[in-house]
């Protein structure tokens, strides 16, 4: 059976992006959330006021939201259509208390792309947000991964068809992930920063490079590319 949020049966969610806003006025399923996200690969940002919300989901660049309807300061449908009206399209999970069916349908009507009411498994939203990351990323594959190697994104790890393992750090995983998701295009440092880790943390962008470095002696010093000025590339084939 799957635990439900706050329950003692743990769960890790198979993330299909990296980016998260979670907002969820709860303290004690908000960081419920938080931490099993954070564990899944997600760099998390976390807020407990819908002003706040609505804020960070109009200026940084999210790859899915996880939306509570009944926060302070700014409801979430009020947030969400704020949202929409100023052209985000981020995919956006509701979670609601509330089970009418016309407030399901004045939150589709709002923007919303997917709902889930409380309280619920974590698998369900594990599934859900796997979902919704795979149509957002249009020819995303369900098992992400470059030649011989995929990565297993239970256990973190990168996986040969011969039975070798490679460990990765949380780092690792998350910047391998970014190039799996994206084979052949360009990401820039500043986009890697924004990705890779939570959002309020300073890092110094020199640190992409020890990890790119780090990728490059586990998988061969050609499977990415430095584009000058630009960023780099994952330019082996994925699988």
């Amino acid at each position: 059976m799957g635990r439900t949020v706050g329950g003692r049966d743990e769960s890790k969610l198979k993330a299909g992006t990296v980016r998260l806003l979670l907002a969820e006025d709860d303290v004690t399923l908000g960081e419920s959330l938080r931490r099993d996200l954070a564990a899944a690969g997600y760099a998390v940002d976390w807020v407990r006021d819908g002003a706040q919300a609505l804020d960070l989901g109009t200026v940084e660049p999210y790859d899915l939201v996880v939306l509570d309807l009944g926060m302070p300061g700014r409801q979430g449908l009020e947030v969400l259509r704020a949202w929409r009206a100023a052209g985000m399209r981020v995919p956006v999970l509701v979670l609601t208390a509330r089970d009418a069916w016309h407030e399901r349908v004045d939150g589709f009507k709002a923007g919303a792309d997917d709902y889930l009411g409380k309280p619920f498994h974590f698998e369900e939203l594990s599934a859900r947000l796997a979902a919704l990351g795979r149509r957002s990323q249009g020819q995303a594959p369900h098992r992400l991964g470059m030649g011989d190697w995929h990565l297993d994104e239970e256990r973190q790890a990168l996986v040969h068809d011969d039975g070798r393992e490679e460990p990765l750090t949380g780092i690792e995983f998350r910047m391998l992930r970014c190039f799996l998701m994206r084979p052949g295009k360009v990401l820039s440092k500043a986009w890697l920063l924004d990705h890779v880790y939570e959002g309020d943390r300073e890092i110094d962008s020199n640190v992409i490079e020890v990890y790119i470095n780090r990728l490059r002696r586990k998988l061969g010093a050609q499977t990415i590319a430095t584009r000058r000025g630009q960023g780099y590339v994952l330019v082996a084939e994925a699988a």
